[in-house]
């Protein structure tokens, strides 16, 4: 069974592709450069999953949220490809992984053959599985698509997207349990005001620290154009507030190319 879109990667040999008989919607599965976040740079086997609670306006991934499409896998299937490649890191993606139970097995199977794993998520949903660095992404305002910005109909996502993005308990959980980063996407100096307030009911919901260069402030846009508008203006925000800058690296580098 091919990875999902055609997308370049290592075919996945695998039973038959629907829910009945796979453990997991795949989108993509590829190797490349971490692009964003500490790890910035580092070659990694990315896992992507299809599937979404949110619906932010401006998804990187919107074949896995707005109109989903993938192949179902076992989740060993999805360890085997991943021994193909010669990384020693993992990033379970999605969409949002942590939706779909098999997330966790597949953590455990891959922290079990020693691979660092990082879930890159929105902050909802809390797993019961090992995870060496929780790249949290939690929504703000600014991503919800209401009707002039929804990309997919006339905003009938929003009060859905609105009710959910934002769990600071959650949020709370996941610093405490996971060695964290908190990367916020951010369209400009408006969203500012918002990051401060969650970084303030967080550090007091939490019971573990949450310092300054644990948040990270990302410019939005999802080719090289759309964040040649942003990257300065967000660069000088993090100087400006104390937190860090992390890079697009991988839109740098081959733009809105999939399987980056």
């Amino acid at each position: 069974m091919p990875v999902a879109n055609d997308t370049p990667g290592v075919d996945i040999e695998g039973t038959d592709a629907d829910a009945e008989t796979g453990d997991l919607p795949i989108n993509e599965l590829f190797q490349s450069l971490q692009g964003e976040g500490r790890l910035a740079g580092v070659p990694s086997v990315f896992v992507r999953t299809s599937g979404c609670n949110l619906r932010c306006w401006f998804c990187d991934s919107y074949h896995t949220s707005w109109e989903p499409t993938h192949d179902w896998f076992t989740v060993g299937d999805v360890v085997a490809a991943i021994d193909e490649y010669d990384a020693d890191h993992v990033v379970l993606t999605g969409g949002e992984p942590l939706i779909h139970d098999s997330s966790e097995t597949l953590l455990a199977r891959l922290a079990d053959r020693g691979y660092h794993t990082t879930v890159e998520t929105n902050g909802t949903v809390v797993p019961d599985a090992p995870i060496d660095l929780a790249s949290v992404s939690p929504k703000l305002a600014s991503s919800t698509p209401t009707a002039d910005r929804d990309p997919d109909g006339d905003g009938e996502w929003a009060d859905r997207h609105e009710d959910r993005r934002l769990d600071v308990p959650t949020l709370a959980e996941l610093v405490e349990s996971y060695d964290t980063q908190l990367k916020f996407v951010v369209t400009g100096r408006e969203d500012m005001a918002e990051i401060e307030r969650l970084i303030d009911r967080l550090r007091d919901a939490a019971s573990a620290r949450v310092d300054d260069d644990d948040v990270l402030l990302m410019p939005e846009g999802q080719t090289r154009d759309q964040l040649e508008s942003t990257r300065e203006t967000v660069a000088d925000l993090a100087l400006e507030y104390g937190y860090r800058y992390t890079p697009r690296l991988h839109v740098d580098l081959w733009n809105d190319a999939p399987g980056t």
